[in-house]
């Protein structure tokens, strides 16, 4: 007589834990702060973000604060990341070689066209901005901070990172990013518009920038196997982006754009051989 198969440990069906779950809504918290920058985010806004009750929010951040990865502003009340974060990141700073080998091209841009340049690579459904280099004009739009995470799609370089995936992965980054771009007043079915328009003319362009009087505009970076890898981006004031200025601004920088990937390229074979 056959006896019933009992599964071993090793077979039994894995169930959710919960601390797994704790440590996914620590790490979404972090994101969101990021996002705020130098500014800080709000209890209200982590919460609406996240897609936590507010309790649950200011619980996970009391915690977060007592381990130095989130800081509270006495003044204002609002939470930025803190500064155990900013130490940890430093040890894998040698993990994006595109930033050394992109830096004296972003400067190259930043001196001819005289405005900041941006360098931003995707982070899973964020984008993050790893570099960036103010121009010789004397008024600076540094509309965001090295560091800065923002869900994939906001800001100019993000929206040419986005652009870069397939109709249907872009869409699945927008619905897993639903609720904070709504808690940053974005609406998802029009950013997959403004992707797809920045896929179909190979870049993005934002007349309205940022930082208000100001405009930007990305391209795309690619490796030798035509992926993109990063965004290269421009912001400037309204009156030195003007329509007829965009084309030549994006010439330019696809050209850096081009020089990036052709050094990566030329790094790959390199790398393998160690």
């Amino acid at each position: 007589m056959s006896r019933a198969h009992k599964p071993d440990d090793d077979e039994t069906v894995p169930r959710p834990v919960e601390g797994a779950r704790s440590i996914r809504r620590a790490l979404a918290v972090l994101r969101i702060v990021a996002a705020g920058q130098e500014q800080g985010v709000r209890l209200t806004d982590v919460a609406r973000g996240a897609a936590l009750n507010r309790p649950t929010a200011h619980r996970i951040l009391r915690v977060l604060v007592e381990e130095g990865a989130v800081e509270q502003d006495a003044a204002t009340r609002r939470y930025l990341i803190g500064s155990e974060v900013s130490l940890l990141g430093l040890a894998r700073m040698a993990r994006f070689p595109i930033r050394a080998i992109a830096e004296p091209h972003l400067r190259h841009l930043s001196e001819t066209l005289g405005d900041t340049a941006f360098l931003t690579i995707r982070n899973g459904d964020d984008s993050i901005c790893i570099d960036r280099r103010p121009g010789s004009f004397p008024v600076k739009v540094l509309s965001i901070e090295v560091g800065a995470r923002r869900p994939l799609g906001v800001g100019v370089s993000g929206l040419v990172l986005l652009a870069s995936l397939p109709p249907a992965e872009a869409a699945q980054v927008a619905r897993r990013n639903a609720s904070r771009l709504k808690a940053m007043g974005v609406d998802p079915a029009q950013l997959l518009e403004r992707a797809a328009a920045a896929r179909a003319q190979g870049y993005a362009y934002a007349p309205v920038g940022v930082v208000p009087g100001s405009r930007a505009v990305a391209v795309p970076v690619r490796n030798a196997e035509g992926q993109t890898v990063a965004g290269l981006a421009i912001a400037t004031i309204t009156s030195r982006l003007s329509a007829t200025r965009v084309a030549e601004v994006v010439k330019a920088m696809t050209e850096q754009a081009e020089n990036i990937g052709k050094r990566l390229g030329e790094r790959a074979p390199a790398r393998s051989h160690r």
